[in-house]
């Protein structure tokens, strides 16, 4: 209908025309839409075809997670023993540069060992030096004159202590320079042998004969009830010296002169008592024959037998003027030649067994305490070859060598200062000094064994400050080994105390414990070379007996004295180092 319509109008024609060609363009219009709606028909497909892959993948993406998680947790297990392989294997890297570096530690402990027993084994033969020559006179060897002071003033010690008295004799022979002049110092010197001999062999064990100088001699008797008992040791000495005496192709009559002092009433010292003996010796000298003279004339009858002692003095003169010559005269010199020369051997063949019997306990002593570090240090080295992979036991073991080394280091520093002290080649390096300063570096080299032994200590100063001259190392040395063996002699818990002040031109240090004490019968030999008090070794076994020998020499180098005082066992000890302020030493 609308075809006839367009038809029937007016130029319709041209309209149909133009018709035709919009128709023409529709249906290319028609075609290409066709054709796009078939591409977008594909692209749909392709689309649906591409999510559904993506879908698919998704899911494998999913399922390749869980499964990378499973693995993942499959893997954590070797993971982690991975990282604890590694740091094991790190640690044993770092252990074995550890084990290299004690190993090499270990070397050089043992070579420090080496070292030490080397070290021993020289201080051993300075001990056999020391054993030869320790504090004896080289010629008559009898104590010289440092062990006779010694001896004389722990013999002033006891006898003030007990309210006794001592003697002192000084010898002096008659006409000695006449001997040497005609028959030459040889001859001069077997007659100051023979005389120690005889002399030796009149005293008893606990007197002591030493030759004081030349052809003088000192001798010390003990525990004096009266002046007669002196008197009659000096008659014995005049007799037994009266008798011919055989030496070479010679035959000499010696003759002597004594001079006694008696202790307290003569002197209350050593220097005093010797000067007193020494004056009575020069008044019986002047009187013109052999005899003897107390230094007071009244110590005879102060002491009441004084009949006893003119009848000794007569005896001994009659002796010695009475030999007429004769047969008998003959017979009772050779007599007597037997009598002393039997009394002097089985004398020297006493003491000689007793100085073998003293060096081989003194050896003895030695090794045993060079063997007490030597039985640790030994196992120590034996357990480090089983504890390759623990650190802290190679800690230990080397804590123990070394420690066992630095006591045997001690213990050979004191042969060695023992060795120096008797053979005069202990030295001093001198300056002036603060002593509070050494008193606090001695403290501080006891302070952990002190503290270790819960004891309490006291530093009390009397005063701010004092100098002295002196060796801040030796100084440190004495004090160090007062206070060391203060502690040692203290049971724990005791108590130990340092005192310091000064008394007109000196200074007083005072180191005291209330430890196990000191015995009677040790305390005037304590200071000797190789004495221990048998009593302290039942508490402390240890040490050689040199510490106190070596103190008492080092503080007398800087002409200072020490002295000890002890009630006795169980009751203490006090030991009392005085020296001289800086501005009053002598040179």
């Amino acid at each position: 209908m609308k075809a006839y319509w367009v038809a029937a109008l007016p130029g319709a024609k041209a309209w149909i025309t133009l018709m035709g060609e919009h128709d023409y363009k529709v249906a290319a219009a028609t075609r290409e839409l066709a054709v796009l709606t078939g591409q977008v028909g594909q692209l749909r497909t392709e689309l649906i075809r591409l999510r559904r892959d993506v879908t698919l993948a998704h899911r494998e993406l999913a399922g390749a997670k869980r499964e990378l998680v499973i693995v993942q947790l499959e893997l954590a297990p070797a993971l982690r023993e991975l990282t604890r392989l590694e740091e094991r294997a790190s640690g044993l890297l770092s252990q074995q540069n550890e084990s290299q570096r004690l190993r090499e530690a270990n070397e050089q402990l043992v070579l420090a060992t080496l070292r030490a027993e080397t070290s021993a084994e020289i201080a051993i033969g300075h001990l056999n030096e020391v054993t030869q020559a320790s504090q004896r006179d080289a010629l008559t060897d009898t104590p010289n004159r440092t062990l006779m002071f010694d001896r004389l003033n722990s013999a002033i010690a006891m006898a003030r202590r007990n309210g006794t008295h001592i003697a002192v004799l000084f010898l002096d022979l008659d006409h000695f320079k006449q001997i040497n002049d005609t028959l030459g110092h040889g001859i001069g010197d077997e007659v100051l042998q023979l005389v120690a001999r005889r002399l030796e062999a009149v005293v008893r064990d606990s007197d002591t004969v030493s030759r004081h100088s030349g052809d003088e001699f000192l001798v010390l008797l003990t525990e004096v009830a009266q002046a007669s008992d002196a008197a009659l040791i000096a008659a014995k000495m005049l007799y037994v010296l009266s008798a011919a005496s055989h030496v070479g192709i010679h035959v000499l009559h010696l003759s002597t002169s004594i001079g006694i002092a008696i202790y307290p009433e003569d002197g209350e010292d050593a220097e005093t008592l010797i000067a007193k003996a020494d004056a009575a010796m020069y008044s019986s000298k002047r009187s013109g024959r052999s005899g003897f003279e107390f230094y007071r004339e009244e110590t005879t009858d102060h002491f009441q037998p004084n009949i006893l002692t003119d009848k000794i003095k007569k005896f001994v003169y009659e002796k010695n003027t009475a030999n007429d010559g004769g047969p008998l005269g003959y017979l009772r010199e050779a007599n007597t030649q037997l009598i002393i020369a039997a009394l002097t051997a089985q004398e020297l063949e006493t003491k000689a067994r007793k100085a073998h019997e003293q060096q081989l306990n003194i050896m003895a002593m030695i090794a045993h305490e060079l063997r007490n570090p030597l039985n640790p240090i030994r196992t120590a080295a034996g357990l480090l070859n089983h504890a390759r992979n623990d650190e802290s036991m190679h800690l230990r073991l080397q804590a123990i060598i070394e420690r066992q080394v630095v006591h045997m280091s001690r213990l050979v520093d004191d042969l060695l200062d023992g060795s120096r002290m008797t053979t005069g080649k202990l030295r001093l390096q001198l300056q002036k000094l603060e002593l509070i300063d050494v008193l606090n570096a001695a403290v501080d080299c006891c302070r952990p064994a002190i503290n270790s032994r819960r004891q309490h200590f006291t530093f009390k100063r009397l005063i701010d400050s004092v100098n002295i001259l002196g060796d801040p190392m030796r100084l440190t040395q004495v004090f160090s080994n007062l206070l060391d063996n203060a502690s040692k002699y203290t049971p724990e818990g005791g108590a130990l105390s340092i005192v310091v002040e000064t008394k007109g031109e000196e200074v007083v240090v005072m180191v005291t414990d209330n430890g196990i004490g000191i015995t009677e019968a040790a305390l005037p030999h304590i200071f000797e070379l190789f004495v221990q008090d048998t009593y302290g070794l039942v508490h402390h076994n240890g040490g050689l007996g040199i510490g106190l020998a070596v103190v008492r020499n080092l503080v007398e180098a800087h002409q200072g004295s020490v002295s000890v005082q002890s009630a006795g066992a169980d009751c203490g000890s006090e030991f009392v180092v005085t020296l001289p302020i800086a501005r009053l030493i002598t040179h």
